[in-house]
């Protein structure tokens, strides 16, 4: 379902907090701010849909069956590739206590987030014949540098969180996006920030990852003249010290920061800004807006905007996720569980093969947790929208 801003506030966001999850002794979390569209419009609430259940009818039949997840399950942003196993986990376990005759499994392959590694654990995962579709991959940079040769195995991968607007231009087979890529998230974010924000001069940082230039490049495009270029900084990732960043954002002096990259480097960037005298209000976007950058960043977050083309995730759904996995639900936990979800309705109507499954999702219309899920040729999905939120 799509859920309206009045309706989302009272329900638990994508990157929503258990105590656990509050920042370094405070008492901040990040909380669903508005819906916008592309025109960085507030987006009126529609009529919500009953979405997919992953425990369908409880009748299916299947001999036991796997599929896989790969991701960062560790390093610096390992919690973004968590948050989506654990999704995965969530709909596997419903699916499962309900049809004891079709058992389906997961296996979780670690990239580290890391291109690189990427290219060494994907083929293992198509190697692997009884594995007939993927969770994944997570990050943009990875899934580039895999997606040709996933294509070419005909094994269906379901990115829950790759955002970057070119994965689709390359001619893939298999590859199917779950949300919105940046060239909607970017230009979305840059007429809110230079409209209902009501911010004039935005200083954009951005990270050397595929995600960080992408997205970069697509808001610098939506905020037009109130991106002021004398202010920009490129980063790396990894890197710790920001002192020369900070120098010259607090010599521009702008009203507001955009950080293009990842909470790993963004908790301590936003720490130096502000240990720095720096009051810019910090903007983000989903590689960011997770409970982590939070629990790093501590008392400095505060007041942070994060977009995300992610879903806020319902209270049953926080509920349910918590007394399975421990935490909180995080950004991209919805988007995996409504991704493992189209899978198990494949399986359950019978369509085991990759073949089969690819085929199935390629036709795919109806409605999850987080949005309507249905994909053009390319791997996009026909609608899609993006949520703001803010650190309070």
């Amino acid at each position: 379902m799509v859920i309206g801003a009045a309706a989302a506030i009272a329900l638990a966001g994508c990157s929503s907090k258990s105590d656990d999850d509050k920042g370094s002794g405070s008492n901040l979390s990040i909380a669903p701010l508005v819906q916008i569209d592309t025109a960085g419009k507030e987006a009126a609430a529609s009529g919500s849909t009953a979405a997919a259940d992953p425990a369908g009818d409880g009748k299916a039949t299947c001999a036991p069956q796997t599929i896989a997840m790969a991701g960062p399950l560790t390093g610096p942003n390992s919690a973004l590739g968590i948050n989506i196993v654990m999704g995965v986990k969530l709909a596997l376990d419903k699916h499962n206590k309900a049809n004891p005759n079709c058992q389906v499994s997961v296996k979780e392959f670690d990239t580290e987030g890391n291109p690189q590694k990427a290219t060494q654990v994907i083929p293992t995962i198509i190697n692997d014949q009884n594995i007939t579709a993927l969770i994944g991959p997570t990050f943009s940079g990875e899934t580039k540098a895999t997606g040709q040769i996933l294509s070419d195995a005909g094994l269906p991968a379901l990115s829950a969180s790759a955002t970057n607007a070119t994965l689709t231009q390359n001619g893939w087979k298999t590859f199917f996006r779950g949300l919105a890529n940046d060239d909607l998230q970017g230009p979305a974010v840059a007429k809110y920030l230079t409209g209902a924000a009501g911010f004039k001069k935005i200083c954009v940082v951005q990270d050397n990852t595929d995600y960080g230039t992408g997205l970069a490049k697509a808001v610098n495009e939506g905020l037009g003249a109130s991106a002021d270029a004398g202010c920009a900084v490129q980063v790396k990732e990894g890197d710790k010290d920001f002192a020369a960043a900070v120098s010259k954002l607090k010599s521009a002096a702008p009203d507001a920061i955009f950080y293009a990259g990842y909470y790993a480097e963004a908790a301590p960037f936003v720490n130096q800004l502000r240990s720095g005298g720096v009051t810019a209000t910090f903007v983000s976007a989903d590689g960011v807006n997770d409970p982590q950058f939070v629990r790093q960043g501590g008392d400095a977050t505060k007041d942070a905007l994060l977009s995300c083309p992610c879903g806020p995730a319902p209270a049953q759904f926080t509920t349910d996720y918590q007394a399975l996995n421990g935490q909180a639900p995080g950004v991209y936990s919805v988007e995996g569980y409504d991704l493992t979800t189209i899978v198990l309705k494949a399986i359950d109507s019978g369509k085991t093969s990759r073949a089969d499954i690819l085929e199935f999702v390629r036709n795919y219309d109806g409605a999850g947790l987080a949005r309507q899920y249905k994909w053009g040729s390319n791997g996009e999905l026909t609608s899609a929208l993006i949520w703001m939120y803010k650190v309070q």
